[in-house]
């Protein structure tokens, strides 16, 4: 079994999650495989206790456990380990420029949305809506209406996905998806973006990150 460490809370206003976490289990579903989630308190984050530096170095979520392998940290390790060790269903090209698109693209998402303006958009939703910065909220939209949205734009226009087919390309983007989901960021600028995040969306495995998801229905999998 597999065990994916994440935070995840339930509140008034949504269920929220880790976008990088959400990242390992839109792979683990797609993949269909045996997990489930444990889930740490954020203050634990920043606090940083030893049992979670003995799992993650860094302090940081998302971190898998495996029974074979030990423990797997970085969402994007995690996601290739999970693509190598369980070929099937395959989310890799089958060309090498292909898995070179996939991996700078996989690369964007995490550089200018999840680790760029998204943050100042996702972070203060863990507080309630009286206590948000909406100052910093607008700077996190526009972070990403003059880095991230253009060229992902000009690199969906014309493909249903990022490689054609579903892949780790596409990945992160399901996590801005979530996150844009709550804020309801106004993307008329992007169009190629707003259907691109509409499809994904759709993905069955979607369903294990969206905010209408309790935690309930979002512990992890088993196959039938």
């Amino acid at each position: 079994m597999l065990i994916l460490a994440t935070t995840e809370r339930e509140y008034p206003w949504g269920t929220l999650r880790s976008t990088n976490a959400s990242k390992v289990k839109v792979v683990l579903e797609e993949k269909a495989l045996d997990y489930v989630v444990d889930r740490l308190h954020p203050g634990d984050l920043w606090k940083k206790p030893e049992s979670i530096l003995a799992k993650h170095p860094l302090g940081k979520v998302p971190y898998l456990e495996t029974q074979d392998d030990g423990v797997i940290f970085d969402s994007t390790v995690i996601n290739e380990y999970l693509e190598d060790k369980y070929p099937e269903p395959p989310l890799s090209p089958a060309t090498v420029p292909g898995r070179a698109r996939m991996r700078m693209l996989e690369n964007l998402g995490d550089e200018a949305f999840l680790a760029g303006g998204l943050p100042k958009i996702w972070m203060p939703m863990w507080s309630k809506p009286e206590d948000r910065d909406a100052t910093a909220m607008e700077a996190g939209r526009s972070a990403l209406r003059a880095r991230g949205l253009p060229f992902l734009e000009s690199q969906i226009r014309g493909h249903e996905y990022l490689c054609d087919e579903f892949s780790l390309a596409d990945v992160p983007y399901m996590a801005v998806a979530m996150v844009l989901e709550v804020d309801g960021m106004d993307l008329s600028g992007f169009p190629n973006v707003a259907d691109y995040l509409a499809r994904l969306r759709q993905r069955e495995s979607y369903r294990a990150i969206s905010p209408s998801t309790s935690l309930d229905d979002s512990a992890g999998r088993q196959k039938s």
